[in-house]
């Protein structure tokens, strides 16, 4: 299995073709979408019609929710890092929900997770 971060589904959502196809070329492997992922997806909506194609685009994939566990490893790796290397909430979050799934997170936002050193993260696509 395979997560997908926000930048790479909003890729996908505007049919970016690298992103497009990098999602088809996975066949019948796993692919999940962090909660807090589709939840920013949401965020960045303008009106209801948008919100309706974001849920359209996520429904086909399951959602996982950071465990008790995968909170406490993001709290500390918040308290050590938002401050020296802009870590963020979310992303604290997110990266440790794919550490404690043990699977790689595909994105493009490797200098915020670059410090979290149990995360596997992968550049899908080359962006042009």
């Amino acid at each position: 299995m395979i997560l997908v971060d926000t930048d790479v589904m909003a890729d996908v959502m505007r049919r970016y073709t690298p992103a497009v196809t990098w999602l088809d070329s996975l066949g019948t492997e796993a692919i999940g979408i962090p909660g807090l992922v589709a939840m920013e997806l949401l965020q960045g909506c303008r009106n209801r019609e948008e919100q309706r194609q974001v849920e359209n685009v996520l429904r086909p994939y399951t959602l996982y929710w950071p465990g008790r566990t995968d909170c406490a490893r993001a709290f500390d790796d918040f308290a050590a890092y938002h401050l020296s290397h802009a870590l963020g909430i979310l992303d604290a979050l997110i990266a440790e929900t794919a550490v404690g799934l043990g699977v790689e997170l595909a994105t493009f936002n490797t200098k915020h997770y670059s410090v979290v050193s149990a995360l596997q993260t992968i550049q899908p696509y080359s962006r042009g």
